[in-house]
């Protein structure tokens, strides 16, 4: 297969043809089996190393234009794959490495946790006087169970909280719970668990 993208981020075993680029989008569609952000399927692919963002991206839109992805919802920016899609994966999914297939989906399904809980509990950044203000909101369900504001001087320290936020609301919970009722084990265990995060 001839190569015609830029290779620029492409790990061992990555695309390097459009051909198999769209291949791939559409073989994570049909795997999933879900409705995903052009976003969360970009960044899948990048995070592998597996194909590179703009190419990723041009063939995303593509596929949107061909008739093989169709916006289902326009302000969350959700994509499903068409019957015309779902045909080019499976003619041609035999044409990627298992290894590709397996990397992809592994980043793919990651990432849609990920959005999952960035739509269940959210963060906002505000600029105030000499800073912003980082305000958390974690959901349980129908209800906001626990919410909060911190300071920060400048918007790199804000967006950092906000990502580590993400990586896993329900340990902040866990330690406001535990610290609020002096649940001294509780603490001991969660230190121990957020040890082995870093």
């Amino acid at each position: 297969m001839a190569f015609d993208t830029f290779d620029e981020g492409i790990s061992l075993g990555g695309m390097r043809s459009k051909t198999e680029i769209r291949t791939l989008i559409c073989y994570l569609y049909k795997s999933v089996g879900r409705a995903m952000t052009k976003d969360a399927v970009v960044n899948a692919l990048m995070e592998k190393g597996l194909a590179n963002y703009f190419e990723t991206s041009a063939s995303f839109d593509d596929l949107i234009r061909n008739g093989n992805l169709e916006i289902t919802d326009e302000e969350k920016k959700l994509c499903y794959i068409t019957a015309n899609g779902d045909m080019i994966a499976t003619q041609l999914e035999d044409t990627l490495a298992p290894t590709v297939k397996e990397r992809a989906i592994e980043c793919a399904l990651s990432l849609l946790k990920r959005e999952q809980i960035e739509n269940d509990n959210k963060v906002t950044i505000t600029k105030c006087d000499n800073g912003y203000t980082v305000t958390c909101h974690i959901s349980g369900g129908d209800m906001e169970l626990l919410s909060f504001s911190l300071y920060v001087p400048d918007i790199t320290q804000a967006r950092l909280i906000r990502k580590n936020f993400y990586k896993n609301p329900d340990m902040f919970y866990s330690v406001m719970i535990a610290m609020l009722t002096r649940n001294k084990r509780a603490v001991t265990e969660i230190l121990d668990e957020l040890g082995s995060v870093i």
